[in-house]
């Protein structure tokens, strides 16, 4: 396990936290589809002079309303400010949504051949982020059920040879102290598991505080989302500089 950006975890106002579950998760289809490609190009920042006869890889990121950006414009949504961190510190790969609003482990896990399977060459998915699970804890599922679901959604991932970033979320309080404490040590468990680069709390710093976040007082404005896409940024990196120095996936040369 690679444990990136240890800090405490932030319970205040949880409960609010989670409810992240706007909508029903379904099978993707020409309505639910919310894979979001933010090329170069489109946002700022990055050496863009140089171009690579190595096609760019990909980096998904599975999650859930959160993941998708609701009540922010495209560009505000944590995964395209972390496509402006990768461009600006200069990695050549392309960051792909897919939120779907609701999601919970299972929804996640029943469309994963989808999301991978969506880009063209499966070697061209270096890494999935795995942000899932607030869903789960807001309806207060049975801890190892989902368990059993990051379980899978990991185990195909890395038997694809490819590498995973388990982002962790926080249970509200009302289902009781032994559920948050069950529901917070999964995510640790799983990581030590499979020895996956591993982020504790997708939200620290950003939930319960109003001005990070949207009136509803749930997701995260524009400022919080980029609080996000700063706390993920290292774990990520991790990851990238994990990849082949051949794929053209290492900083580029200024």
């Amino acid at each position: 396990m690679k444990i990136c950006c240890p800090s405490a975890f932030v319970i205040v106002a949880v409960t609010c936290l989670f409810g992240i579950a706007c909508g029903t998760s379904s099978e993707p289809d020409s309505r639910t589809r919310v894979d979001r490609t933010f090329a170069t190009g489109a946002i700022a920042g990055g050496d863009r002079g140089r171009q690579s006869a190595v096609p760019r890889q990909k980096i998904l990121i599975l999650g859930d309303s959160l993941t998708a950006g609701l009540g922010l414009e495209v560009s505000e949504s944590y995964p395209a400010q972390l496509q402006a961190l990768s461009d600006n510190a200069g990695y050549s790969v392309d960051i792909v949504s897919h939120g779907v609003s609701g999601d919970t482990t299972a929804g996640g896990l029943s469309r994963l051949e989808w999301v991978i399977g969506g880009h063209g060459a499966r070697e061209h998915v270096a890494s999935v982020v795995v942000a899932l699970g607030g869903n789960d804890g807001l309806r207060g599922l049975p801890v190892e059920q989902m368990i059993m679901n990051l379980d899978e959604i990991i185990t195909r991932l890395l038997s694809e040879g490819i590498d995973v970033l388990l982002a962790g979320m926080e249970a509200p309080p009302n289902y009781g102290a032994e559920y948050t404490a069950r529901f917070r040590t999964a995510f640790r468990v799983l990581a030590d598991r499979h020895d996956v680069v591993y982020l504790p709390f997708l939200l620290e710093g950003v939930a319960g505080v109003p001005e990070l976040n949207q009136r509803d007082g749930i997701h995260p404005n524009a400022a919080g989302a980029r609080r996000v896409a700063e706390h993920l940024w290292p774990a990520l990196e991790t990851l990238l500089n994990q990849l082949p120095r051949d794929t053209g996936m290492v900083p580029l040369q200024r």
